[in-house]
């Protein structure tokens, strides 16, 4: 089936969580200030955060991550407070999607005032079942550095098996050093 035919939610929810597509306006606004607040501990982490963004620009990736959406590329969902629905936590998303396999990368960020809450890995569960039941994905992996302590975290709470370290195998988020990844993974047997 081409995945443009695929229904997919625009919004997802948890116990806590209300997990929806960027797509309303004034969205970038939202995300721009949980940046900034965030900004140092992103910077360490993500390339895309070496320099805090304009709020046009963050408006702008949002739009693009819609677009992705809508043509079944990438799934980026914004994350808020299910109380209210006005707080917004961080973002989570299936990306790197390949169709033929099919499989999917997952990668998410959260607001610093959130962190440690267990948010993130209530969202990541949320994403990893609609990845593999409703999406039927083989495999979903999960990269992140391997100082990455927080990151490395959340798959390893869901059960994910890691897969090994790749050493020497991509550039620090501000491209100052060699660093390795680890990878972890979750899949589906085959019917």
């Amino acid at each position: 089936m081409n995945p443009l035919l695929l229904d997919i939610p625009l919004q997802l929810e948890t116990e806590r969580l209300i997990l929806r597509a960027p797509l309303q306006t004034g969205d970038g606004e939202i995300v721009h200030q949980a940046i900034k607040d965030s900004f140092d501990e992103l910077k360490a982490w993500l390339s895309l955060f070496q320099e805090i963004p304009t709020v046009e620009e963050t408006e702008i990736l949002l739009r693009n991550a819609h677009i992705h959406f809508l043509k079944r590329e990438g799934f980026r969902f914004l994350m808020f407070d299910k109380d209210g629905g006005k707080d917004f936590i961080g973002t989570a998303s299936l990306h790197r999607i390949d169709w033929d396999i099919p499989k999917c990368e997952m990668g998410y960020w959260i607001h610093t005032k959130h962190g440690g809450h267990g948010y993130m890995t209530e969202a990541v569960k949320e994403l990893v079942n609609f990845g593999l039941n409703h999406l039927a994905f083989m495999r979903i992996e999960i990269r992140c550095e391997s100082r990455n302590v927080k990151s490395r975290s959340i798959p390893e709470k869901l059960g994910f098996t890691f897969e090994g370290t790749l050493r020497n195998d991509d550039l620090s988020a501000d491209g100052s050093m060699l660093t390795d990844t680890c990878i972890y993974s979750k899949t589906n047997e085959p019917a």
